[in-house]
């Protein structure tokens, strides 16, 4: 196991100081004695190795076997009293050290310890490991540290704990009903979580009704997301969408189904990267980009751009870089970055800030490693750096334009029958062909108002409420006509026409 080994090799050069940042403190607990163990020196004979304790703030020094602590050991519960213990020890031990990060935090005292201890390497030779979820040494300390990672459950062990938690319900007289489409998705989705995390959800999607169906892999995204956000700007959409409530874009649709299978595929070594969605306001790019979610059933996480923006140097790029590995913790999935021009844009008066988020999310896409597919929506091309429109930084760049009168006739399909209204779908070309020039969200807009004017007056919204809403109504067509033909222009020799 390269945990235990990578541990072991740690011990063995007698490292005075490890940091291993987990959530898994009972693994991490289990993977440490087990290389201590292995790190026994056969001398004559006899397997001798260093003693290995626990301190916790609440039970203070345990021996191995975390059991009862020891008699006397009051005097150690607390940090600088443990580290002084410690110090004054002549003979060697392993200490794991848990949940410690807060006593470093403006704490002199507890730093100057611990470096005391790292420094007497000669005369104790202790090895201090510090377990925690998230550890950052002082300066001082790191020089004399190394860091650990836990391995995180692979698709063989994440189908290992499914079968565990399957195998005890079936003990109690309870069969797990799952497909194997169904349990492939799960597995590719549970990646990225700890064993605990990964077997706390498992046992929470099928205590319910015995199985693992579709329904249970949104709830669980959404349990994985929760794990992994800490307070960052990705936010996520727990409702995609269905390309069926998307009219339009027959060509953009057909790409995708092209490439479904492939983006899971792993004997693949190409995956598909990503889009651009370029269009008018109101186009249907914000649906697009959640039905490629629906469709391809991934978990779909949304980027704001405007949130990434911090007042403090060096704070928005942490944003960016934090934002972009939960994306790689919650793969297979979909990112989508909404309006990316308002982030990118270089207008000289940030100091230099969307350069630097251009340079990190550029190599972001060149170095990942995990299945995450990009949908990045804009507005406005002439604000985008040409850096990242160059060809392979993503697969394809797509115009999404104001819908043609067939296409306009099937949004006032989808439209009217989400809100039972069914019966005005036969007027679909008169209501299309007075529609003209407006957007998918336009169109949407013109029936909501219908319906309120109509119910306002107790009537029934038919279609002559529709045309007079339409009417009434000055699409971006015509009010940003110069805008709408310079990005048609642009577009016309460098994207592919979504429709």
């Amino acid at each position: 196991m390269t945990d235990i080994h990578d541990l072991s090799l740690l011990l063995r050069a007698r490292t005075p100081l490890i940091v291993l940042e987990t959530h898994d403190e009972l693994r991490a607990l289990d993977a440490l004695q087990r290389a201590v163990e292995d790190t026994g020196q056969s001398e004559r004979g006899r397997v001798r190795s260093r003693p290995l304790y626990r301190w916790t703030i609440s039970d203070g020094l345990v021996r191995a076997g975390f059991g009862e602590p020891e008699p006397g050991n009051e005097a150690h519960q607390e940090p600088d009293e443990v580290l002084r213990h410690l110090r004054s020890v002549r003979s060697p031990a392993v200490v794991a050290l848990c949940d410690f990060h807060p006593y470093l935090e403006g704490n002199p005292k507890i730093v100057r310890l611990l470096k005391d201890i790292a420094l007497a390497q000669s005369q104790a030779r202790h090895t201090l490991v510090l377990i925690s979820h998230a550890m950052k040494l002082p300066a001082e300390l790191s020089r004399l540290s190394a860091r650990v990672s836990l391995a995180l459950p692979g698709e063989e062990e994440i189908m290992t704990i499914i079968r565990e938690e399957a195998r005890a319900l079936s003990a109690q007289g309870r069969k797990v009903r799952a497909d194997n489409q169904t349990l492939a998705r799960m597995v590719h989705n549970l990646k990225g979580l700890s064993y605990a995390d990964v077997r706390a959800l498992v046992r929470s999607a099928i205590m319910d009704d015995h199985a693992i169906t579709e329904s249970d892999l949104p709830a669980v995204n959404k349990a994985k997301f929760e794990l992994l956000d800490l307070e960052g700007v990705v936010s996520f959409e727990f409702e995609t969408a269905n390309f069926a409530d998307v009219g339009g874009l027959g060509r953009f649709k057909d790409w995708l189904a092209n490439r479904r299978d492939a983006f899971t595929d792993n004997s693949l070594k190409d995956k598909p990267k990503g889009v651009m969605l370029l269009g008018v306001q109101g186009s249907g790019k914000s649906l697009a980009a959640k039905a490629v979610a629906g469709l391809w059933g991934l978990p779909l996480l949304r980027l704001d751009f405007g949130a990434l923006y911090n007042k403090y140097h060096g704070e928005s790029e942490r944003n960016l870089r934090e934002s972009l590995q939960l994306a790689e913790r919650m793969a297979p999935c979909v990112l989508w970055m909404d309006e990316i021009e308002k982030g990118l844009a270089n207008d000289g008066s940030d100091s230099g800030t969307s350069k630097r988020l251009l340079g990190s999310l550029l190599t972001w896409q060149a170095e990942r490693k995990q299945p995450v597919f990009v949908v990045a929506t804009a507005n406005d091309i002439s604000a985008l750096p040409p850096e990242l429109l160059r060809k392979g930084r993503l697969d394809e760049i797509f115009f999404v334009d104001l819908p043609s009168e067939k296409v306009r006739e099937d949004i006032f399909a989808i439209h009217l029958k989400s809100r039972g209204l069914d019966r005005l779908v036969i007027q679909g070309p008169l209501l299309a062909a007075a529609a003209e020039g407006f957007s998918g969200a336009e169109i949407e807009q013109a029936i909501v108002a219908a319906i309120y004017s109509s119910r306002a007056k107790g009537e029934d919204c038919g279609v002559q409420q529709i045309l007079k809403e339409l009417a009434s109504t000055n699409p971006l067509s015509v009010v940003m006509a110069e805008k709408i033909a310079s990005l048609r222009a642009w577009a016309q020799e460098r994207c592919v026409m979504a429709d």
